[in-house]
């Protein structure tokens, strides 16, 4: 693990233990933080491709199974959600820096029971990447194991096959990401 990576997932894990979510009763939905962990999984320990599909916040179907072959950022998020809130401008500077090397990303809107305040979230952090609707957290169920349950924020990259090769158990900066995103594409499975 880099230098650069290390600092970066210490201080998010400061971050996360001063100020994460503990819960809320936004939209009648209870969550938690995730515990600050970032997470290379070892090549030989990934699970099946993820199985992914839904439709986007503006009706549009997307199936992250057609991005094989491209690194894909997986970021579950709620418009109701701080970290998230937090999080999304970091998110969308990834988004734009790693977009032309090939990495795809894909946010799932979880429990936001009025697309519109999703949608209103997108524009108000310049998210430019498609976003599935999850308000049931039915898409969510193609993750078991991978995202904890109600643990929001999380971010996930898949390998060129589709297979969960990171996570971050919280909220991410944008050099956390690139860092993690390039350990992916070199190949390195310890941190």
């Amino acid at each position: 693990m880099s230098r650069a990576t290390r600092v970066a997932a210490l201080a998010l894990a400061g971050v996360v233990g001063l100020g994460g979510c503990s819960s809320s009763s936004a939209a009648g939905t209870n969550y938690v933080a995730g515990d600050g962990t970032v997470r290379l999984v070892a090549a030989d320990e990934r699970g099946a491709p993820v199985e992914l599909r839904g439709t986007t916040l503006e009706g549009t179907p997307v199936d992250v199974g057609s991005y094989r072959g491209k690194i894909v950022v997986l970021n579950v998020w709620g418009s109701w959600c701080p970290p998230c809130r937090k999080e999304a401008p970091e998110l969308q500077a990834a988004a734009q820096r790693l977009g032309p090397q090939g990495v795809q990303f894909v946010g799932i809107d979880t429990s936001d029971p009025d697309p519109a305040q999703a949608i209103a979230f997108q524009k108000t952090f310049g998210v430019t990447y498609p976003s599935i609707s999850d308000p049931t957290g039915d898409a969510l169920l193609a993750l078991r194991g991978a995202v904890p349950p109600n643990a929001i924020p999380t971010t996930l990259v898949l390998d060129r096959q589709g297979r969960v090769a990171a996570r971050i158990s919280s909220a991410t900066t944008a050099t956390t990401l690139a860092d993690l995103v390039s350990d992916v594409v070199a190949g390195k499975d310890t941190r």
